[in-house]
């Protein structure tokens, strides 16, 4: 496994690879690496070749009070896995190889971006869309994985990449789960002991709302009921949103079908998690 520091020598590896008639995988993370990411390592390595990671924590799509500068960096670790994983290079750029001074160029995203995350958090999405393109053009890649949890942010570059013509499909990969079906992310680690265990309401409620729906039960009103009541029964009393949405658009809807998805985001603790399931995959137990 390489690990390239330079915008110059990754395009010049993947350009390679590419002439070598390789099909080219690539998967973007900020780090601090889960099983989640290691299975859209997998998705790439059974569909292409040769698997490309990025590292990078983006400080575009941090707001002002969110927590950029206590992100996790687990750069050895990291690097570590993705070589156990089958990783063919890595890219870990500094920031100012990727925003060096001067610029000012920003992608401004889809209106798929402005309800939910985007209302939450201003700004970021502007700051994943810019990145994204950006990883997009320096490392010509034929196929790029992402993953379920962020539901939103696939929307946005898929979107993006329909918009403006890029030469990339995109593939989005289940959710990974604990045990307890809490979704993994690099943020658990940030939960006591307690506050892990109450994080479970939130899958359980997502489980609880698919199951009513698939007893009968199609009025969005009680469905997003359903996932309150199992937060407030754990003392998440304020989520940030629990949406029950089109799958495609994001707009609420008033009647469920198989299409719609259920997104969450709630802080537990001082910590904020989001999770989503779409009410028709029964891949997402």
């Amino acid at each position: 496994m390489e690990v390239v520091e330079s915008i110059e020598r990754i395009r010049e590896r993947v350009l390679q690879l590419r002439a070598q008639g390789r099909r080219v995988g690539l998967v973007p993370t900020m780090g601090a690496l889960h099983a989640g990411h290691l299975s859209l390592i997998e998705a790439s390595r059974r569909e292409c070749t040769a698997t490309v990671a990025t590292i990078f924590v983006n400080p575009a799509q941090f707001g002002p009070s969110e927590d950029f500068s206590r992100y996790p960096r687990t750069i050895d670790q990291d690097l570590a896995e993705l070589r156990q994983a089958g990783a063919d290079l890595v890219f870990v750029p500094r920031s100012e190889e990727i925003y060096p001074p001067g610029f000012s160029t920003f992608v401004e995203p889809s209106s798929v971006a402005a309800p939910w995350e985007g209302s939450c958090r201003p700004g970021h999405f502007r700051g994943v869309a810019t990145v994204v393109l950006k990883l997009f053009q320096i490392l010509p890649a034929h196929l790029g994985f992402f993953g379920q949890k962020d539901f939103q942010q696939a929307l946005v570059i898929r979107r993006m990449v329909a918009d403006l013509n890029l030469p990339i499909a995109i593939r989005v990969c289940p959710i990974v789960r604990e045990a307890d079906g809490l979704a993994l992310s690099s943020r658990n680690r940030y939960l006591s002991q307690d506050d892990r265990h109450r994080a479970t309401a939130i899958s359980r409620g997502l489980r609880a709302a698919r199951n009513r729906f698939l007893a009968g039960e199609a009025r969005a009103e009680l469905l997003r009921e359903t996932v309150l009541s199992e937060l407030r029964q754990s003392g998440i009393t304020q989520p940030e949103y629990v949406a029950v949405a089109d799958a495609e658009t994001l707009a609420e809807v008033t009647e469920a079908t198989a299409a719609t998805v259920i997104l969450v985001a709630a802080r537990v603790g001082q910590t904020r998690l989001i999770d989503n399931l779409v009410l028709g995959d029964s891949n997402d137990a």
